[in-house]
């Protein structure tokens, strides 16, 4: 059956559909911003020290820090760009909660706790434990931030198409001036809170996110009497195309597209253990039994809110309907505030706006803090400084590289606008899982790896990634593309990864092979005894 719709509301002759009332979906997101910022100032009372901004001074609790994992991990992608994804593409947009739900248990398994064993604040401090400092280090700052940048494009777009949404602009000059005041007041809350104020966010941001999608799921399910399969038929009526149940709607009609597919999956499975801001929470634990528990709470609320996704993608569907959702301001990432407004009107669409937001700002702020920890205690205080510099400059040069990051994603969200941030993100994963991932395993697992194996991995895994994407239809040569009017991509596939990944891989294997010089045994086998056991993992790491 097909259940009424109520009709959007517009606004004067000319301009573009809102969706609401724009007071009260302002004023709520609003609220949001005011009382996180009064959190985020309270935090930087007890921000002094470098283990403070970077790690919260270690002091969260298990509890508190799985809230806050599953906060930074489940982004702008998982709930506006899958819930679109799903609601257009059916089964093929439900690949991405699958690809990402898996890839958190990857990253658990393989790395995170002992990642957190060796490190003490940056991936760069376990990849350069057992190596020569400088290369290993400075690669794994580029790499850092190159990701972070490319995880914030996805960000600072959703960003735009939300408060868009929101306010009824569809101008690409009023989307950008949107972009840009959330990304100046995402760079307020990381220069004042630092990862004990983001930490707050993220908290908050997760319990809103899921409590919110579980009151929309209840609520979808309950207006098909609870009835799944009444509510599979309803969304196949209203898009006219019983494909979308099937497997192939996106990934299956051609040769390509299903290589892509292969591409998209390695991308998301193996992305999330690269991932340098979501590894960067285990070390704001004090033991590695926190950090233990912290993953128990982080699996129960990411495993829940993707099984969510589901019925929200295809209550989207049936409920407002693929024209609706793709020329509405935001196109495909409006589809899940556009689904709130058909269920409680402007109030739940003032509050499911406000937790995308909360989404948003808890995210880019813990990537602007990783990107900053890797850059200051890296690059600056590890290389420049070799291990002797003042923790007030460390500190000034990581808010300093805060501000130079939010102006770069600000940059890069206005030239993303109108992408699905579920594929830009898919992009961020290919990235990591590129230039960061075959490293990772190697230095935790194999003994005979080597500083110039893992120059060449990162360097070459992040080289092939970037230059596959830019040479690639996401660029150009095509209507979606983000530069639409130009042509010069040739490789065919959107995804790098089936290519990108295993070319890191053997990079590293090469160059390790290839070089005479060995590592020290003694701190090879530091490295295995305190990643295994723990032993030493609260102290500095030695150099």
């Amino acid at each position: 059956m097909q259940l009424p719709l109520p009709a959007l509301v517009p606004m004067a002759t000319g301009a573009a559909e809102t969706v609401g009332t724009p007071w009260i979906n302002i004023s709520i997101f609003s609220a949001f911003v005011v009382v996180t910022m009064v959190i985020v100032l309270r935090a930087s009372k007890s921000t002094a020290t470098a283990a403070d901004y970077y790690a919260g001074g270690r002091g969260f609790s298990g509890t508190q820090n799985g809230l806050a994992i599953a906060g930074d991990y489940l982004s702008a992608a998982s709930f506006l760009g899958i819930v679109g994804a799903i609601a257009l593409q059916g089964y093929d947009g439900f690949l991405y909660s699958i690809g990402f739900l898996v890839a958190w248990l990857v990253a658990l398994l393989l790395i995170a706790e002992l990642l957190r064993n060796t490190g003490k604040f940056t991936m760069a401090d376990v990849l350069s434990f057992r190596l020569r400092q400088r290369p290993v280090r400075v690669a794994a700052s580029i790499s850092t931030l190159a990701v972070s940048a490319f995880y914030l494009l996805a960000q600072m777009a959703g960003a735009g198409a939300l408060v868009s949404l929101l306010l009824g602009i569809s101008s690409t000059v009023g989307q950008s001036l949107v972009i840009v005041v959330v990304g100046v007041v995402m760079i307020t809350y990381v220069l004042v809170g630092g990862m004990k104020g983001t930490t707050y966010v993220q908290i908050i941001k997760a319990v809103l996110l899921v409590t919110g999608v579980a009151v929309m799921t209840v609520w979808i399910l309950a207006l098909y009497g609870f009835n799944f399969s009444s509510l599979l038929g309803d969304a196949v009526a209203v898009s006219g195309n019983p494909a979308i149940l099937e497997p192939g709607l996106k990934y299956g009609v051609s040769e390509t597209s299903k290589l892509d597919f292969i591409s998209l999956g390695l991308a998301l499975v193996f992305g999330a253990a690269g991932l340098p801001h979501v590894l960067m929470r285990f070390y704001t634990v004090p033991t590695a039994k926190e950090a233990r528990t912290s993953v128990v709470w982080a699996i129960a609320l990411i495993g829940l809110f993707y099984l969510f996704t589901l019925i929200l993608g295809f209550g989207a569907a049936a409920l407002i309907g693929a024209d609706r959702i793709e020329s509405a301001p935001g196109g495909v990432n409006s589809a899940a505030p556009l689904l709130a407004f058909e269920l409680g009107g402007s109030l739940l669409m003032g509050l499911i706006a406000a937790v995308a937001f909360a989404t948003i700002l808890a995210v880019v702020a813990g990537l602007a803090i990783t990107a900053s920890a890797s850059f200051a205690h890296d690059i600056y205080t590890s290389v420049i400084k070799k291990g002797n510099s003042d923790p007030r400059k460390e500190l000034r040069v990581a808010k300093t590289t805060v501000v130079v990051i939010g102006v770069v994603s600000i940059l890069g969200g206005i030239g993303a606008q109108g992408q699905n941030v579920a594929f830009l993100v898919a992009l961020a994963f290919a990235v990591a899982a590129s230039a960061n991932l075959p490293t990772i395993l190697y230095s935790l697992y194999w003994r005979r790896f080597t500083t110039r194996g893992a120059v060449w991995s990162m360097y070459g895994g992040l080289l092939i990634s970037v230059g596959l994407i830019v040479f690639s239809p996401v660029m150009s040569g095509a209507e979606t593309s983000m530069i639409p009017t130009a042509d010069f991509a040739w490789f065919p596939l959107t995804n790098p990864g089936i290519v990108s990944i295993p070319a890191s891989f053997l990079l590293g294997f090469i160059g390790s092979m290839t070089e005479r010089r060995l590592e020290d045994p003694v701190k090879q086998s530091e490295m295995e005894v305190r990643s295994l056991t723990g032993i030493g993992a609260e102290k500095p790491v030695a150099h």
